[in-house]
């Protein structure tokens, strides 16, 4: 299944395996997930779910999208992203998305704002050597000749510059799903994910390596299953 999750990067941490093996591992926290609008190929031309996340006012928000998550019988949403589904995915039954749409051990992709870095020389923004450093030396840190005088007279296209350091949209592939902890709402992602401690972060079923992915619709069935028997 195609469909992911926001969340918020909580921070990281470590965890021991069956193994006694210290795992590095980022906490990210997915209790406020919900489903915006569910879009069909008869209606809309295509199947595909919009996902909201966090709670917003109202005042935050132009008259278009409060329109829009009104029509839908939505509430604001701080986020709110549309995944696409494949042909032969069905839509699901739930409204709140959450731990159940991934397993442990899965691979997953990771979305997040690096943190901003302001405006970096060379050498810490490309990690250029440097110049030499004694004392007759002028130029230490600065990139030095960057172009021709006669042929081609210009400075090629993507020449590595001082300029603005992060602040980037990144994606880490291929995370595995460490563990999954129901009683707080979060997931543990092994490695380190792009972003400041608080930030908001996109979580999907990886695109280049495959793994077990729980049905939604199981996931209903189970938990009505559960609420039945705890009123039995």
């Amino acid at each position: 299944m195609s469909i992911g999750l926001i969340g918020k990067k909580v921070g990281m941490t470590r965890i021991f395996n069956d193994e006694g093996v210290a795992v590095a591992v980022t906490v990210i926290d997915i209790s406020d997930n919900v489903f915006v609008q569910k879009k069909t190929a008869e209606k809309d031309g295509y199947t595909a779910v919009q996902v909201g996340y966090g709670e917003q006012k109202e005042s935050r928000l132009n008259r278009a999208e409060l329109g829009h998550l009104k029509a839908n019988g939505g509430a604001p949403k701080k986020k709110i992203l549309e995944f696409r589904l494949e042909n032969d995915e069905q839509l699901p039954e739930v409204d709140h998305p959450g731990l159940d749409l991934f397993d442990e051990g899965q691979w997953v992709d990771v979305i997040g704002t690096s943190k901003g870095k302001g405006f970096q020389g060379v050498m810490r923004r490309h990690n250029f050597a440097g110049q030499p450093q004694a004392h007759g030396h002028m130029m230490h840190r600065r990139p030095g000749g960057v172009g021709a005088g006669t042929d081609p007279g210009r400075i090629w296209k993507g020449k590595a510059m001082p300029g603005r350091q992060g602040n980037d949209r990144k994606t880490i592939q291929n995370l595995k799903i460490v563990q999954k902890r129901p009683e707080d709402n979060v997931i543990l992602v092994s490695g380190a994910i792009p972003g400041a401690n608080g930030g908001y972060v996109v979580i999907r079923p990886a695109k280049k390596k495959e793994g077990p992915v729980q049905n939604l619709k199981a996931g209903a069935a189970k938990a009505a299953a559960t609420e039945e028997s705890a009123e039995g």
